[in-house]
Order: structure tokens, then C-alpha cells, then sequence
């Protein structure tokens, strides 16, 4: 995808980055096991599917036990999740869109509704329910779906559909995290409707409304939608 208002622009268009191997990257993966992560977050690693694959597959025959998420756009073909089929423990997926022509102008990804709603379909498939797991700190996911939204300015009826959507698709069975961290990156110039964050009043009214259909799942608090938390990316040390 190649969404205008993305906050990792840095990376995903910046240029920056450093090549790793498969095998470096089981070794991140033992790396992040004895700092004491619970899990390990594949951020949109969608374009590198293969390699990902293969590097699962080589910590899982080491006896390796983390979960792994794979933390994606969804859009990706169902052929292309039903290959991870017993290598994601947990599909952490967007639905950004439900009409095409926003997925177009904002996205650049023709027929996003339709794709992303078949891949989720897959991933709900292979991961029918959420389990968890209790902790000293709380409960942990272990396995299953959290689908996310991402409200964004004047989209509230868009946002609504969404929720609506999944509800009724998918009921009880995945978790629904309604985000409300959109911020403006600095190069909308273009795009004057969604130069601006989300007002208070706008994620009100989807919290309410996520509330009266019985949506379980989480909410993030107005905080979230500020510059400190995009990170300066340094990848020097990968």
C-alpha cells in the first residue's frame, strides 16, 4: 500500500533500512526471546512473506516457543495466508476501508475492501477464537484475531460501517481495537480533509456506537494522536 498519511514514512519511503538474512533473522528472533518479549510482532511484513516464512519455520524446529503476530494491512491475497497456516499464532489485521474509491485516493490500493475482507476471512479461519494466557502482569494473548480501524477525519460513518461489518461477520469471535492515533504527517498538502486529527467528539460517537452493538475489544485514549509517539528510526544496530 502506499497510504499519504503514514506515520513510519521514514521507513517505507525514506529509503533507509539495512538488509538482514533468514538466518539473522531467527537470531533477532532468540535475541528478542532473552530480552523477555512476549511475542514476536511482524510489522507490516507483508512484502517479505517468503523470507518470513522460512524464518519461522527454522525457530519453530529449534523448539522455539513465542508466539508469532503477523501485524498487516490486509492487503494480501488469501493464498498468501493460508500459506502461514500453522506458522501465525495471532493475525493482528486493519480494515482501513470499505469503499474503494477512499482505499484508492488515500491507499492506492484498488479493491482494498473486497481483498481485505477475504485475507481476514482466512485469518479467522485458521484462528477461530482468542486465547489467552494469565500472567503475573495480566492476560496475554496467545492465539487469535484482533482486527483494527483506524479512525480518520470525516470518516466516522465509513468508521461505523466497518464495525458493523466485523460485527456481524465475525461476532465475538475476534477482538476489534479501535484506534484513535491518526496524526498528520506533514505531507497532505493535497489532501486538505484529512490534514487534521481526529476530533474527541468523532471517537466518542464510535466508542458509543461500538458499545451498542456489543463489540468486545479495545480503545485507545486521545493521547495516543501526538508526534511523540512516532519514533525516530534508527537502524543501526539491527
Amino acid at each position: 500500500m502506499g497510504c499519504v498519511f503514514c506515520q513510519n514514512h521514514k521507513i517505507s519511503r525514506g529509503g533507509s533500512g539495512k538488509e538482514i538474512t533468514v538466518e539473522r533473522l531467527v537470531e533477532i528472533f532468540g535475541e528478542l526471546c532473552d530480552k523477555g518479549a512476549n511475542n514476536i510482532n511482524l510489522v507490516t511484513a507483508d512484502i517479505y512473506l517468503p523470507e518470513i516464512r522460512e524464518a519461522i519455520r527454522r525457530a519453530k524446529d529449534t523448539g522455539f516457543k513465542l508466539p508469532f503476530i503477523l501485524n498487516t494491512s490486509s492487503y494480501l491475497s488469501v493464498e498468501s495466508i493460508r500459506s502461514l497456516e500453522g506458522l501465525i499464532d495471532i493475525y493482528l489485521p486493519d480494515i482501513k476501508y470499505i469503499r474503494d474509491e477512499d482505499a484508492l485516493r488515500y491507499s492506492n490500493a484498488p479493491g482494498y475492501p473486497n481483498i481485505a475482507r477475504a485475507a481476514v476471512d482466512e485469518m479467522v479461519r485458521q484462528c477461530p477464537e482468542c486465547i489467552f494466557e494469565e500472567k503475573e502482569d495480566g492476560m496475554i494473548l496467545k492465539k487469535g484475531v484482533i482486527i483494527r480501524h483506524l479512525l480518520m477525519p470525516g470518516m466516522l460513518i465509513q468508521a461505523k460501517l466497518i464495525i458493523k461489518l466485523i460485527h456481524d461477520r465475525f461476532g465475538d469471535s475476534v477482538l476489534l481495537s479501535l484506534l484513535n492515533q491518526y496524526t498528520p504527517n506533514g505531507m497532505l498538502d493535497g489532501y486538505p480533509e484529512i490534514n487534521r486529527r481526529v476530533s474527541e467528539n468523532e471517537y466518542r460517537s464510535l466508542m458509543h456506537y461500538a458499545e451498542n452493538l456489543g463489540v468486545r475489544g479495545y480503545m485507545q485514549d486521545k493521547e495516543s494522536a501526538d508526534e511523540c509517539y512516532i519514533p525516530e528510526f534508527d537502524l543501526s544496530g539491527v
